[in-house]
């Protein structure tokens, strides 16, 4: 009974992140490269929910997909991002309890939700190009609303499964989470008993979810890229194209992911960065290379703006 009133009345009640640098210069340099980089993001994936809801040209399943693998972008730069960028400029970068580990749901809900959307977007391109003369009734309008549904659901799944494992461990010791957000495999390091089954379930979730989903992207992608060796120039030119912005966007997203939650408990100082990498940088690069090479988006894009100058 003893012990568990001085664990109570030592429990933690809030984490310290300790941020990327102890620098003040270069924390402002950040301060105001992440705020640019944050409402670029924002904006640029604004525009293409908006172009893809909103321009009758782009009302395909692909850009169905698209428009929600934006909004889903939007929220995962939101749900550290603002806190990161108001920490930079404070000396005492703190997060409650609560806050700390609705970072850590938020980032694998919204992290899963992602992983589904792409592998929908590429069982999509597969049934575009190998496909095509059934495309429509294969994709149609309730299949397409199925594998977004689907993908929400399974990333509440894969988040709270996790959860549980980590938030009712007893936290009595160490508060300092040496990242910008707050995840499973740091936090969980800091609870005052053995967290060897937890690390289990975190690579059994995030470690081999991540791995699995990208084997069987690049599998599907490489089907793909074969099945249009025998098509006309025209034809492979644009194929690639888009297969091009779709592999290099799953690279982008499952590179980091699989190298963090593969080895969870590892002490490399560049998992900060790679975080950075998929929770930043990522969903801005999305919108770049979804527009800068895809002719029907900037087509989209014109439209929106001639629009807007009108008003």
């Amino acid at each position: 009974m003893e012990f568990m009133e001085l664990l109570n009345q030592s429990r933690v009640s809030e984490f310290v992140l300790l941020g990327l640098t102890d620098s003040e210069n270069i924390q402002i340099l950040l301060f105001v490269f992440f705020s640019v980089v944050y409402v670029a993001t924002v904006l640029g994936n604004l525009l293409i929910v908006v172009a893809v809801f909103c321009v009758s040209n782009l009302n395909t399943p692909m850009y169905f997909l698209l428009g929600n693998l934006s909004f889903v972008d939007i929220t995962l730069a939101s749900f550290a991002t603002p806190k990161m960028i108001i920490n930079l400029l404070r000396k005492q970068k703190t997060i409650s309890f609560a806050g700390c580990f609705t970072q850590i749901f938020l980032l694998h809900f919204l992290g899963g939700v992602e992983m589904v959307l792409l592998v929908s977007m590429a069982y999509d391109r597969y049934v575009a190009i190998c496909k095509p003369l059934h495309y429509m009734n294969i994709m149609n309008k309730k299949v397409c609303v199925l594998l977004v549904v689907t993908s929400w659901f399974l990333g509440l799944l894969h988040s709270g499964l996790q959860i549980p494992f980590v938030v009712n461990l007893p936290f009595c010791g160490s508060n300092v989470v040496d990242s910008i957000f707050c995840d499973l495999p740091l936090v969980a390091k800091l609870a005052c008993t053995d967290t060897y089954f937890v690390e289990i379930v975190i690579v059994a979730h995030s470690g081999m979810i991540s791995l699995s989903c990208f084997t069987v992207l690049l599998i599907s992608y490489s089907l793909i890229l074969v099945a249009i060796r025998n098509r006309s120039s025209a034809g492979q030119s644009k194929a690639r194209s888009t297969l091009t912005a779709h592999i290099t966007v799953v690279i982008l997203f499952f590179g980091p992911c699989i190298f963090i939650y593969i080895w969870p408990f590892s002490n490399h100082s560049v998992d900060k960065f790679l975080a950075i990498f998929y929770t930043i940088v990522t969903p801005i690069l999305n919108p770049i290379i979804y527009t800068l090479r895809n002719k029907e988006m900037k087509t989209a894009m014109k439209k929106l703006w001639d629009i807007f100058y009108k008003f």
